[in-house]
């Protein structure tokens, strides 16, 4: 299954029931005064985070959603019930932006849960507008209409790791062989459509599809898939030593992620990997590691298949993120 990462749908929380005109009826009085009751309000609209990045896919064939509305009032001063609160489940990382509003949510935490559309009040029952001067009153109100928006939801997924560099690097190889992931390889550019997720030791690795010049502007599929990575802790940046020109390809990429969204990716912690070593020899691939130490003080690690010097200074790296000294 394709992974649906963006959507939008309508949503309405509840209308409010509406206020009623009725009499007290007693034994002897056929209109002892007003006992009308007040309508109950419209159910409330939430969204809540769960663990399950497959969700949006589910809602591709239903795009409406409503909480329930809330009943009309009754005689013998009788409120109507609220309307039941509808709860929308969204992928952890989700952005949901409201387009009559323009306000943004973002849900980070599973089970986090939050209030976007507010239902509709009950209307007023005519007992309440009895006085001492209206001791018969005649008037009700309406429910109120409950708030409505179209959402548009945006999935940015949450990992530890994200894989980037240009297509054919060897992210989804590196990727399956670390987390024994069973992702589609192939031998030519942008065969992977989506990102790919895998789990190595407890650290979630995301494959994020081959970016190409110009994707912080949207070329390609380029901006779709950047997105994917704005959360992520740490970049693998991916460079094949099939390539002649690896620095080239590096600062490419490296060009993107510095544009997209005003920088957001440019300052994340980055391990560069060069993939693809088997079709290199050991000199070849000493030298590349000088140019790029030499170019960008960077040591970058040589590794095609699972190598635990790797994993170690991976899970090093992400405990100092998660635990900066003071």
């Amino acid at each position: 299954m394709a992974l649906v990462d963006e959507l939008t749908i309508s949503a309405r929380a509840g209308n409010g029931g509406d206020g009623v005109v009725r009499w007290l009826h007693q034994k002897g009085k056929e209109f002892s005064g007003p006992a009308g009751g007040n309508g109950g309000d419209g159910g409330d609209l939430y969204i809540r985070a769960v663990r399950d990045i497959n969700l949006l896919s589910r809602y591709r064939g239903e795009k409406k959603f409503h909480a329930g509305d809330g009943d009309p009032g009754a005689g013998e001063s009788m409120h109507g019930a609220k309307g039941k609160d509808m709860i929308i489940d969204l992928p952890r990382g989700s952005l949901i932006y409201n387009e009559e509003t323009r306000e943004r949510y973002e849900l980070t935490e599973e089970g986090e849960q939050k209030l976007i559309l507010k239902g509709g009040r009950g209307g007023a029952g005519n007992e309440v507008f009895k006085s001492s001067v209206n001791r018969s009153p005649m008037q009700s109100t309406p429910g109120g209409k409950g708030e409505e928006a179209r959402l548009r939801i945006e999935l940015r997924l949450i990992a530890d790791i994200g894989l980037v560099g240009l297509p054919n690097a060897g992210k989804t190889s590196l990727l399956n062989s670390l987390t024994g992931a069973i992702a589609k390889v192939g031998s030519y550019a942008f065969t992977t459509l989506d990102p790919n997720l895998g789990m190595l030791y407890g650290l979630v690795i995301a494959d994020i599809p081959g970016l190409i010049e110009g994707a912080s502007l949207g070329k390609g599929l380029g901006s779709k898939f950047l997105r994917h990575i704005a959360r992520t802790k740490l970049f693998v940046h991916c460079v094949s030593l099939e390539e002649e020109d690896y620095i080239a390809n590096y600062e490419t990429v490296r060009a993107e992620l510095s544009r997209f969204e005003e920088g957001i990716l440019k300052d994340k912690p980055e391990i560069i990997l060069l993939t693809k070593s088997d079709t290199r020899d050991a000199a070849y691939i000493k030298k590349v590691k000088a140019d790029f130490k030499k170019k960008y003080k960077k040591d970058p690690e040589v590794v095609s298949v699972l190598d635990d010097a790797l994993i170690k200074k991976l899970q090093d790296t992400l405990v100092g993120l998660s635990n900066p000294r003071p």
